[in-house]
């Protein structure tokens, strides 16, 4: 969405210049890591060169198969400056108009939370493809007004839901097809780190928005739509930093999510039970840390993704568990399968309405947690 502060991608720029400023992964294309330029690339801009859109997006676009990382709306001198020297051909725009005018095929939003919905709505109004980072927006209602104006304006839009290709979640996904689980019960899943002397940053909307956006789109993704929803928030200052849902889905699955940054011990990754084993992984998926160490896929070309063996998940058939092979994280996948749908080969790799279903559970998380009830969806 992630500094473990962001599962993933989250905080950004605004583009007026501040600091403001699932599928399975048989579904997804398999993209070589070298990226192909040729006469049919799709080219891809990118709103917003704060934190999120420099690590977590411009490296995936830049090696993308069939990308061209084709510009970067930002108007602080100091983004820039770091652009100019990372991607020296890559141009800054003053604005999406700026980008469109330039010829860009699609546009990638990665500002502060806040800021989404309307650059979305801005970038469709000109005609462009988009992905929003994610969170969406702030509530359920901002979320569906920008996914109906997408549909009547018939300009694709798509959410960035990078964790769909965790290497753990691939490998809970494998194990569940192949039955080694048996029914599954119940799935523990947690975003938690020691941090008490840090707020949670204000660009990805609070714990609950930033790591549950992340917690629910999974949860989703595996077990299906929720029925009813009880959630616990804490706050140390203005946004929440601790945060615990529970989901009862539709098909019968409990789902305890944990979000925080006030866990000394935090909890496994997963901790997924079913009527003939359970599945237990620790640690956060590899690619956050490769990112951030300034690898991406152009350098590590078939090893990214791939987790040590020391960090293999376990499946537990009583008190020994025996160690289960980590499937590949494919983080790489999400920008060629986009760049995919925007050229009319396939759908959008993660669906906006599966955005609007997961804001509405955060909606009423929030409510039940200001109730003390538990809300029905």
């Amino acid at each position: 969405m992630a500094e473990f502060a962001h599962p993933g991608n989250e905080s950004g720029e605004d583009p007026a210049g501040g600091e403001q400023i699932g599928r399975p992964a048989s579904w997804l294309p398999r993209a070589p890591v070298c990226k192909i330029r040729n006469m049919t690339a799709t080219k891809i801009g990118l709103v917003g060169y704060g934190s999120g859109g420099r690590i977590f997006h411009a490296p995936l676009i830049a090696a993308a198969a069939g990308v061209e990382f084709a510009g970067v709306v930002t108007r602080s001198d100091e983004r820039r400056a770091e652009l100019a020297r990372t991607y020296p051909d890559v141009r800054a725009y003053d604005s999406i108009a700026d980008l469109a005018a330039a010829g860009v095929d699609a546009v990638t939003i990665s500002t502060p939370a806040a800021t989404h919905a309307s650059l979305a709505r801005e970038a469709i109004a000109l005609g462009i493809p988009v992905v929003v980072d994610k969170p969406f927006a702030l509530d359920a209602e901002a979320v569906r007004e920008v996914a109906t104006l997408a549909q009547q304006a018939g300009v694709l839009l798509s959410v960035y839901q990078n964790r769909r290709y965790d290497s753990d979640l691939l490998t809970l996904q494998r194990l569940i097809g192949e039955g080694a689980l048996g029914e599954v019960r119940r799935f523990e899943s947690r975003f938690e780190r020691w941090s008490p002397d840090r707020q949670p940053p204000a660009a990805g909307g609070g714990t609950l928005l930033d790591f549950g956006a992340h917690l629910i789109d999974q949860a989703h993704l595996l077990f299906g739509p929720t029925a009813r929803v009880y959630a616990e928030l804490r706050a140390d200052g203005e946004l929440d930093s601790d945060v615990f849902v529970a989901l009862h889905h539709v098909s019968g699955v409990e789902s305890h999510l944990w979000g925080s940054w006030r866990q000394a011990a935090p909890g496994p990754r997963f901790r997924v039970s079913g009527t003939t084993g359970t599945y237990i992984i620790d640690g956060l998926d590899g690619q956050e840390a490769a990112l951030k160490a300034g690898r991406s896929p152009a350098t590590l070309g078939d090893r990214w993704g791939t987790e040590p063996e020391h960090t293999w998940g376990r499946l537990y058939r009583g008190a020994t568990g025996a160690p289960v092979r980590s499937e590949r994280g494919r983080w790489d996948q999400f920008y060629p399968a986009f760049a995919a749908a925007v050229r009319g080969e396939n759908p959008v790799p993660v669906d906006p309405w599966d955005a609007v279903r997961n804001m509405d559970v955060l909606d009423a998380a929030r409510m039940s947690a200001t109730t003390g009830e538990t809300v029905d969806i």
